[in-house]
């Protein structure tokens, strides 16, 4: 079954990891954030959330459309003070117009079924010169082969049905830059990015993680029983290797400009 963003037990799913060096860099060579007002739509556990307020941004608004998802964000950034948190989602967001400089939307798209909606809330949240920066994985950045870097390729190869399911729902290329400039955007950049997800010190870390499914949406389709199947299908493929594992995943990002 698909993972319930709504459901009590998920509420920590995606509070357990802090944004890797290799996502604060990419922003920090594509974006100014010290002093923007920004606001994180999707923001699921408050990760990024709290990546830009330690960057410098003058105020962070984190929108969810689930409140138990709030509420794990809240927690998150607690000590935070000038990172707030609000019931929306992409199409109403329930703020302002005309009230942010910089809007990111990380890991969200994937989910939603109409892009026009989604970009034309954020053109009306946006200053005028406002920037949108949109992260996700499109068909391409999904169909690498796995190894001890891109660990969720070998999710593909043991079930094929995930990799199908994964090309259902990630949008091409085209279609994202269309439907930006469709609704008041020039597309300035797209940059493909390995982010670092985790270091895993042990192949045991590794295990432990899978199994949790811990910020990964697409393993809430495996049953149980082909969880563990999976779990084992990854560990014997990286049987013997004694390094730490670096995990990455492949992202495209796109930086768009509100007319």
């Amino acid at each position: 079954m698909p993972i319930n963003f709504h459901d009590e037990r998920n509420r920590t799913t995606y509070t357990t990891r802090i944004a890797d060096e290799s996502w604060v860099n990419c922003m920090e060579e594509h974006v100014v954030i010290s002093n923007k007002h920004i606001a994180d739509i999707g923001c699921g556990g408050g990760i990024y959330s709290k990546a830009l307020a330690d960057m410098g941004a003058a105020s962070v608004t984190g929108v969810d459309f689930s409140e138990e998802m709030l509420k794990g964000a809240i927690e998150n950034c607690k000590d935070i003070n000038h990172v707030s948190f609000l019931l929306g989602d992409a199409y109403h967001t329930n703020m302002p117009a005309n009230r942010f400089d910089i809007v990111l939307e990380r890991a969200l798209i994937h989910h939603l079924n109409d892009l026009n909606e989604c970009f034309q809330e954020a053109a009306r949240i946006l200053k005028k010169d406002g920037l949108l920066i949109v992260q996700d994985r499109t068909p391409q950045d999904c169909s690498f082969p796995g190894d001890e870097n891109h660990i969720r390729g070998y999710f593909h190869t043991k079930y094929p049905k995930l990799i199908e399911k994964e090309m259902t729902r990630r949008h091409q290329s085209i279609d994202v830059r269309n439907a930006l400039e469709s609704n008041g955007f020039r597309v300035s950049e797209e940059v493909q990015l390995w982010e670092t997800r985790r270091v895993y010190d042990s192949l045991d870390a590794l295990k432990a993680d899978l199994l949790m499914r811990t910020g990964r949406s697409i393993l809430h389709e495996l049953t149980d029983d082909e969880l563990h199947e999976l779990v084992l299908f990854i560990l014997g493929q990286l049987k013997g290797i004694t390094n730490p594992i670096v995990e990455k995943d492949c992202w495209t990002v796109w930086f768009a400009i509100k007319n």
